[in-house]
């Protein structure tokens, strides 16, 4: 097991380092440098799809504001997230980590539970020595917030405020837990909350920060109950959609990315603020219409088929993002925390492994520029399941729980063999090519035993060598 420095070991040191480099820089250059450090807000939903916003070819729902922000900054098509369920992929959003390196992928299993996600009466959660995006950048001068669904522990240890958030404001799990309690801070203002004016009043709070903050950099993180079932969407918005209920809930979340873009428009702050916009994981199909949809890749939330773990992934900064640009390299929620940092004027941890990569090179459309990523893995829990490197994915043996999440539910009581997929030529994973193609097959299983004695396997009895502890009250 890798050794770290503890947090506030390695942020003093960080902070002591970054005082001798200063030495003999004037004050006016320390302020003129702090003012062009970008402010940054990540707009994270839950549960929705790839195909569920305009931009990305949705047939019914309108979301003319998140189109917007495509058509000012970049969509990217080949964007992934972590996990395909809540925790693991906020755990390593917040990390630059998979989350199987934090043991964040399987705490419910080891709690005697199904399913790989924190519940009410989960007794584990991030670990206080793991540096979240919000302590390196508190650590640069930012005020920092989060607003929303936090899923990544609700005891006091582990709420946003012991892990470099100023402010915290919304629900600490998934909106479908008992009891449901809204907080600020560290405290419960209502329970049970009332969801169908949480968009609203998500939104409200972000503005009223962003105003308050206007002249320093800040770093708002906004992840949305939303459209996690149970839908709830405010008067306002309900019926208002041609996409059902689902759709009026995605319509109420871009009316709330309008008044954020907007609040920055009126304040001039859009050319010095870094808006990104995607999902936790895919959608949860087996709702039917309250689930979302994929289209084109195949499944949803809780399988490592592209439409489990590729999701919408939008990034806007004018004037320095190329308007109405598309970035078709793969890049994941894992570089969030290595890119910002650098923009920020800081790094990365470097006292342990940290996975994710910096994708500013992709985001400011240098030519050439290409993924960072010699390979991306997918896991379920602590099961490897797939590796992409290039187009090609290379899809282990499928067991039946994994074939039943992707046919809704009601899949064959059989798995599915071994499957290699061009994804550049088949998103939607339909036609398997292994027998053509025997050699990058055996690439790819090379990659993945690299990966297995790193971060472990579970469906081969592998124990990484390279994971760090969960973290416990």
């Amino acid at each position: 097991m890798q050794t770290t420095l503890s947090r506030r070991t390695f942020l003093t040191q960080a902070a002591a380092a970054a005082g001798l480099a200063t030495l003999g820089v004037t004050q006016s250059r320390a302020a003129e440098q702090s003012s062009r450090q970008p402010n940054f807000v990540i707009i994270f939903t839950d549960d929705q799809g790839y195909n569920d916003l305009g931009c990305y070819g949705a047939p019914l729902i309108k979301t003319p504001n998140i189109d917007r922000m495509a058509a000012e900054g970049m969509r990217f098509t080949d964007f992934y997230v972590a996990a395909p369920v809540c925790t693991p992929s906020r755990a390593a959003l917040m990390t630059g980590c998979y989350p199987q390196r934090l043991s964040m992928a399987d705490m419910a299993r080891s709690e005697g539970r199904t399913g790989w996600v924190l519940f009410p009466d989960s007794t584990c959660g991030i670990n206080s020595d793991e540096i979240t995006i919000a302590e390196l950048l508190k650590g640069k001068g930012y005020a920092t917030a989060c607003v929303g669904k936090w899923h990544l522990g609700h005891q006091a240890a582990f709420l946003p405020t012991r892990h470099g958030f100023d402010y915290y404001y919304g629900i600490p799990y998934s909106n479908d837990m008992k009891p449901t309690p809204l907080m600020r801070m560290e405290e419960v203002i209502e329970e049970p909350a009332v969801q169908e004016t949480l968009v609203e009043r998500y939104t409200e709070e972000a503005v009223r920060f962003i105003r308050e903050h206007r002249e320093h950099p800040f770093f708002l993180y906004l992840p949305h109950n939303m459209p996690h079932i149970p839908l709830h969407v405010s008067e306002r918005f309900r019926g208002k959609s041609t996409g059902g209920l689902y759709g009026d809930v995605i319509e109420s979340i871009d009316w709330g990315v309008g008044e954020i873009l907007n609040t920055l428009d009126e304040l001039g702050l859009s050319e010095n603020t870094i808006v990104m916009y995607a999902s936790d994981n895919g959608p949860w199909l087996s709702h039917g219409e309250e689930g979302g949809l994929a289209t084109p890749l195949r499944s949803g939330k809780g399988t490592t088929y592209e439409g489990g773990m590729r999701v919408p992934g939008i990034m806007r900064w004018k004037g320095h993002v190329p308007a109405g640009s598309v970035c078709h390299e793969l890049a994941s929620t894992i570089d969030v925390l290595p890119t910002f940092a650098k923009l920020a004027g800081t790094n990365a941890p470097t006292d342990r492994i940290i996975d994710g990569k910096d994708i500013l090179p992709l985001m400011l459309g240098e030519p050439g520029a290409i993924t960072p990523h010699e390979a991306f893995f997918y896991y379920s829990g602590i099961n490897l399941m797939a590796v992409r490197s290039g187009p090609w994915k290379l899809k282990l043996e499928t067991p039946l729980w994994e074939v039943a999440s992707d046919r809704g539910f009601k899949g064959p009581e059989t798995s599915l063999p071994e499957a290699l997929y061009n994804l550049e030529t088949d998103p939607g994973e339909q036609k398997c090519v292994l027998q053509d193609h025997p050699d990058v097959a055996e690439r790819l299983r090379g990659l993945l035993a690299r990966m297995r004695e790193d971060l472990g396997d579970a469906r081969t009895g592998v124990v990484g060598k390279n994971v760090r502890p969960v973290g416990l009250p």
